[in-house]
């Protein structure tokens, strides 16, 4: 044993305050040069924020089936028309894949309290069909912890209009660290979280991608089962390179293309890409190879 030791040992320096994993020499050289030139994320022009709280998911999430019963006691068009605008699809953390997601078929009532000074609350008599559905819940809904200005609304949400921007989606716990590229302005419940703001395509690409799991998988805390807790403050860490508008762009057709259709071989083009980006030698690509959690 202490021959081995004396062979395969490393020497780890544990100067800082950070967290650290025993890593051998190449490691920890492409770690060190991953990091040196990266921006932690907290101080990138992005926000991270969780998902709706309705404080009773049985009666503001919905099947397409309920969704359709909803509307079909809709007393005319023009109330039709406001209520498909309020009822929007919505993506649950399990919803979340890698470069996708699982149509679920679930839909918000999206009551929301309003934005002051921007978007005004949504008045419940305006909505008589959607009314008649909540009233059933009347007694919990009316009772809940997270509602708005009437048990009917949502409760506040100051980024309401950052979930119809482009944005990445990915769940708070999770064992297999998918991130997916939204254009199509899902909701989301409090069990995920999203990214709105500078180069998200760009960064869809690198949270997805084998660099960031070889150098950064073990900034977030393991829970029972292989779970992983994938907490604002543990991102707010991650030193990632700041790309430009072009890089970010030039990312984006990349990502829809494997959001169609996922493949390996696409995944790996992507990660190439930013082998490149992050200049990283043929030895430093072989050591990180391809990673893909499953």
């Amino acid at each position: 044993m202490s021959d081995f030791v004396q062979q395969q040992h490393s020497i780890c320096s544990f100067n800082s305050s950070n967290s650290w994993v025993i890593l051998s020499p190449i490691e920890q050289s492409i770690k060190c040069k991953i990091e040196a030139v990266g921006t932690p994320l907290k101080d990138w022009n992005i926000q991270i924020n969780y998902g709706i709280k309705t404080g009773l998911n049985d009666a503001f999430i919905i099947s397409a089936e309920k969704r359709n019963e909803i509307l079909a006691h809709c007393k005319d068009t023009d109330e039709r028309q406001r209520t498909e605008e309020l009822i929007r699809p919505i993506l649950r953390g399990r919803d979340i894949k890698r470069y996708g997601y699982v149509d679920n078929g679930l839909y918000l009532i999206n009551t929301h309290n309003g934005i002051r000074g921007r978007i005004p609350r949504i008045k419940i008599e305006d909505y008589p069909a959607v009314k008649a559905h909540l009233d059933q819940y009347w007694e919990n809904i009316s009772t809940r912890a997270d509602k708005g200005d009437t048990p009917y609304n949502l409760r506040n949400c100051a980024y309401l209009e950052d979930f119809l921007k482009p944005k990445i989606m990915y769940p708070n716990m999770t064992k297999y660290i998918p991130f997916y590229f939204d254009k199509n302005g899902f909701y989301q419940n409090d069990k995920s979280f999203m990214i709105t703001g500078d180069t998200v395509a760009f960064l869809t690409a690198f949270l997805n991608s084998s660099i960031f799991k070889f150098c950064f998988l073990d900034n977030f805390p393991e829970l029972q089962g292989g779970t992983r807790e994938l907490r604002k403050i543990f991102f707010d860490k991650i030193p990632v390179l700041q790309v430009s508008k072009e890089i970010n762009d030039a990312f984006i057709p990349k990502i829809n293309d494997i959001q169609k259709d996922y493949t390996i071989q696409k995944a790996m083009e992507i990660d190439s890409m930013l082998f490149d980006l992050y200049n990283l030698t043929e030895e430093e690509r072989e050591t990180i190879g391809f990673i893909e959690i499953t």
